[in-house]
């Protein structure tokens, strides 16, 4: 902040300490950001670099003073506070050079240099990164070289909210496959919107099926997934910012039970409704949907690590794939539509299944599962329950 006592005093003194701890420059420079925004600011002293805004200065990491004082917030945190990790925001513009101003080498080198310094003040500590605008291919750099542990998956995020509205979705399994050819270990981290966006039942208009399905997908897909607070109850919420931060709605009190004093915004009135009380009272409500999928991943580790087989089906509306590990088979199907479906067929090849006959037990979902029989290593014409009900999820158990 421009408000801090660091950049005060290099604002003020040319000879302040401080002043080599920013981005200065005596004339300005006239370029623009990367979204053609200005960041060059000028003050009474020079100009100074902003990539966000003029109350934002960067902090010039070429300084070693500045990495030790970050190093020191970073143990403060993780040593004396005792938090599990980080988020690391607009992670690609640390340092620029020059007009390159993300992605740069100089950014890489200093995540390189600060992972093992964090991980010896806790090697459990974990770091997830936030690289908008960017493909997997660039993103996964950060993970590959030991930068951070997760990169987050925003092509994931759009396809599934795309999936939910259109009731295809073929293209989520496009997305992960991709994910996976540069991510072999799943280090990256699925969601559907965060606190940058507008809330995703606002994308769904609040239907809460499709707020279901997604959830089913982000929550049976590789990764490590994250929830923006809120979510898994449809909280309401659209741009600016302050309207999609509001309070967490635990109950229909004063504030929607999030504090007995003054919330620094006050809860949308669907509050007395739309809360974590009436809705673990409901057990088809849409937390109560949520619960249920992130035990099932609980208590079946291979929805977290398994390997991801996608497998095709001659229905567009359905979702399926396998995921297998050493232990665990399951199938995944996911019906995307209003309707039910009865009429369709899975087909798989390599699917590294042995050639044999299979049961099948329904984990989740209704209906009584059909065995499958592996040829060859793939399967075809597999009708594994008589009906998907609209917007269903079925988690099968395939099993010798």
């Amino acid at each position: 902040s421009d408000k801090h006592q660091w950049f005060k005093d290099a604002k003020s003194d040319v000879n302040s300490p401080y002043r080599d701890w920013y981005i200065w420059s005596e004339t300005d420079p006239n370029y623009k950001g990367p979204w053609n925004e200005d960041v060059w600011h000028p003050s009474l002293t020079g100009y100074y670099y902003g990539i966000f805004e003029s109350f934002m200065p960067d902090l010039n990491y070429n300084n070693p003073e500045v990495t030790a004082e970050m190093e020191k917030v970073y143990s403060f945190w993780l040593k004396d506070v005792g938090v599990d990790g980080f988020r690391l925001d607009a992670a690609k513009h640390l340092i620029e050079e020059n007009q390159l101003q993300q992605n740069t080498a100089s950014t890489h080198s200093w995540y390189q240099k600060m992972y093992p310094v964090y991980k010896e003040m806790n090697p459990s500590a974990m770091t997830v990164g936030e690289l908008f605008g960017d493909s997997m291919s660039v993103a996964s750099k950060y993970v590959k070289n030991n930068e951070f542990d997760l990169v987050f998956n925003f092509q994931l995020a759009t396809t599934i909210i795309k999936a939910a509205q259109t009731g295809r979705g073929k293209n989520v399994s496009r997305v992960i496959e991709t994910s996976n050819a540069f991510l072999t270990e799943y280090q990256y981290a699925p969601f559907l919107t965060n606190h940058d966006q507008n809330r995703v039942m606002g994308e769904f208009q609040n239907d809460v099926n499709k707020a279901k399905i997604a959830a089913a997908m982000l929550l049976t897909a590789p990764g490590t997934p994250f929830i923006y607070y809120g979510e898994e109850i449809g909280m309401s919420g659209s741009k600016p910012d302050e309207n999609i931060r509001r309070p967490m709605q635990w109950d229909n009190t004063a504030n929607a039970g999030f504090t007995t004093g003054k919330p620094w915004r006050s809860p949308y009135a669907n509050f007395t409704d739309i809360n974590v009380s009436s809705q673990t009272k409901d057990p088809d409500s849409l937390l109560s949907n949520y619960r249920e999928l992130i035990h099932l991943r609980e208590i079946h580790p291979v929805l977290q690590t398994g390997q991801y087989i996608a497998v095709d089906c001659n229905n567009p509306a359905v979702y399926s794939a396998l995921r297998v590990d050493e232990k665990e088979i399951v199938l995944v199907l996911i019906n995307l539509d209003k309707e039910t479906i009865t009429n369709y067929e899975l087909d798989a090849a390599n699917t590294i299944l042995l050639d044999k006959t299979y049961n099948a037990d329904v984990l989740l979902g209704s209906g009584q599962a059909q065995g499958l029989s592996v040829t060859n290593s793939g399967f075809s014409n597999y009708t594994p329950v008589d009906e998907l009900p609209a917007y269903s999820t079925t988690i099968i158990k395939i099993q010798p």
